[in-house]
Parts: C-alpha cells; structure tokens; sequence
C-alpha cells in the first residue's frame, strides 16, 4: 500500500506559510490546497474544515512555544522563562509571528471543534497555574495584584519587546534580552 502523499504535518506547514505571508485571513481551504497541489479531498479527508486546521496550527504553536517557558517556571527560574520569549522567536520566526501577532480569534471564527475547545482550555489553564507558581515565588502570594505583575514582566513586556521585530519579520535582537533582564530585575528583585 503507497503512503499518503499529502499528509496533515504538510497542510499545517501550508497554512504556516500563508499566515506569514499575509496574515490568518489569507488562508483557505483553496489557498492551502493550491499552495500543496493538492486536491481539496485530500484537505478534508484530514481536517473538517479551515477552523479546524487554524485551530490545530495555533494549538500545536502554542504548546510548542510552551514546553521551555513551563520547564524554566517549574525550574524556579523566572527570568529565563521571561527570556524564552525572545529566544524561541529567534530559533522559530514564522511560528512567533503567528503567535505573537495575532489572537487565536483571528484562526478561529466562532467555536472552536470540541477537541481544540478541550486542548485551548488545558493550554490556558497550564499558563495560569504558571503563572500563580511564580508570583507565589516571587511575590509571596497569587492575589490578583502579584498575578497582575507575574503577566506582566513574564509575558507582556517579552512580547511588548519583540513584537515590532516581528512586525518587519526580523528576529529579535540581543538588546531585547538585556531590556526585558532589567525590566524583570526591577519589578521581581526591586520589590
């Protein structure tokens, strides 16, 4: 028996593709298709339907993105979980553009299919239990304010720093690490 030609691993890496390119919207059914030269049967003999392949690439993104920062927060390093940001841009551009320049709205219009429901509901869930681990670490405590401080100097100033580096599609550059260090050393050292 042959092996398929078009598998799932290649429609994700076209949609990938086309996401970097143009953005979420850019991607269809059609798109993806062509980009493979493949027939669209071959599409759905994989996936439901485009939902479910934006779903699949922004969920398999996520998680991906996640093993290092999850590993350096149950290391007890935060500063280098705040650190991951940067460098797994670098090592993986496209992927970070997909992530970090879009909402996982802009993949999915309206529900998301039962399983990726379930996978972005864990996914969120791990983040969170992250984030009370560190300010519980840092800060003494998980309340609101500290939870509010862990977000912000372990993933919005990574990504407020990265983010215009991304725009232009350039990796980010080493200065980046430095500024986020700082800003880190200042809220979680400085008190």
């Amino acid at each position: 028996m042959g092996r398929a030609r078009f598998d799932q691993a290649g429609f994700l890496a076209a949609a990938r593709e086309l996401i970097a390119e143009r953005g979420p919207a850019a991607v269809s059914v059609d798109a993806v298709a062509e980009r493979l030269n493949a027939p669209k049967g071959s599409f759905y003999y994989r996936f439901a339907s485009r939902d479910a392949l934006l779903g699949e690439l922004w969920l398999k993104t996520v998680l991906d993105f996640q093993e290092g920062f999850v590993a350096a927060i149950e290391a007890g390093d935060g500063l280098r979980a705040a650190l991951h940001t940067p460098a797994w841009a670098r090592r993986h551009l496209d992927d970070a553009r997909l992530l970090m320049l879009y909402s996982r709205h802009d993949f999915v219009q309206g529900d998301w299919p039962g399983p990726l429901k379930r996978g972005v509901a864990a996914q969120a869930e791990r983040f969170e239990g992250c984030l009370k681990t560190f300010a519980r670490g840092a800060f003494g405590r998980a309340g609101a304010t500290e939870l509010r401080r862990a977000a912000f100097v372990l993933a919005e100033v990574p990504l407020a720093a990265i983010k215009p580096h991304l725009k232009r599609r350039e990796p980010p550059p080493r200065l980046v690490d430095e500024l986020i260090a700082r800003t880190y050393r200042a809220i979680v050292e400085g008190g």
